[in-house]
């Protein structure tokens, strides 16, 4: 159990932390965050350019592609932002002794920490809908007998793109791209942090031990066997250079989802420019 005996008759406290310590080991990061640079870049915003207004037939896909092109930046963007602040927050670590560290874990890193461990999964999902919702609304450019088939929202996941994409040559690359994102490596590294928070225990940050008896089975075998010992934390400075490998990744499969969207564009409007020689 993690416990602060930060106590002080008289003090006015933050959780169990003397809020005067918070407000002085924030300002300690925010002199940190002002001397360092951003590290990575943003991604841009209303670049896709499908001429509007469009017809009725391509209504779906362009109020689509305005929210999911939007949101996928944001969501980078978020990824990009809390990998720099808590670059910043281990700097600060760095020079802070053990009870400065307990404190600067607990209050400010824990709940950053988990929510950026989260990205990786949250925008490979993210880029996964949108691919299959757009090249399914941008298929009607290869048939009149197009079919409204795509599963429901809940059920898309990153094989529906290969039902609705493979007609588009950029997909494979951004297949590849997007299918890197929260990779194998990554889950190993953070004891796959994501599925252990939200259905056991994760690793905890800084300070901490967890999942102190663990359950396998032997495949050769069936027998089950119980391990005794328990996973240390995750440090900042490693887990840091983690992020930094899947943030990169992300922009690496962004500019090829821009890639695909342009060439679907240049299809739609194809496709309305012989729709209007045809009305003449």
């Amino acid at each position: 159990m993690l416990c602060n005996s930060h106590q002080a008759k008289g003090s006015r406290f933050l959780g169990d932390v003397p809020r005067t310590m918070t407000v002085e080991t924030y300002k300690t990061y925010l002199q940190a965050l002002r001397a360092s640079p951003l590290d990575g870049k943003m991604m841009p915003y209303n670049w896709a350019d499908l001429r509007k207004p469009v017809s009725a037939r391509w209504l779906v896909y362009s109020q689509m592609l305005d929210e999911f092109a939007r949101e996928l930046a944001n969501s980078v963007n978020k990824l990009t932002t809390n990998v720099q602040k808590l670059s910043d927050w281990a700097a600060v670590l760095q020079d802070a002794d053990e009870e400065k560290q307990f404190e600067i874990a607990h209050e400010f890193i824990d709940d950053l920490a988990t929510n950026t461990l989260m990205l990786p999964y949250v925008i490979k999902s993210r880029f996964a809908f949108s691919i299959a919702h757009l090249s399914h609304q941008a298929n009607r450019v290869w048939s009149n007998n197009w079919k409204d088939d795509l599963a429901l929202d809940a059920a898309i996941y990153l094989d529906a793109t290969d039902a609705r994409a493979p007609h588009w040559q950029s997909y494979k690359k951004l297949k590849l791209s997007v299918e890197a994102i929260n990779g194998r490596s990554f889950k190993a590294a953070t004891g796959d942090f994501r599925n252990a928070y939200n259905h056991r225990f994760s690793p905890r940050f800084v300070f901490g031990v967890t999942q102190i008896v663990t359950r396998t089975v032997d495949e050769a075998t069936g027998r089950i066997n119980y391990g005794i010992g328990g996973r240390p934390p995750l440090q900042l400075k490693a887990l840091v250079e983690l992020l930094d490998k899947e943030r990169n990744r992300c922009y690496i499969a962004f500019e090829r989802f821009q890639i695909l969207i342009n060439e679907q564009i240049s299809a739609i409007a194809d496709s309305q420019a012989r729709l209007s020689d045809a009305h003449r």
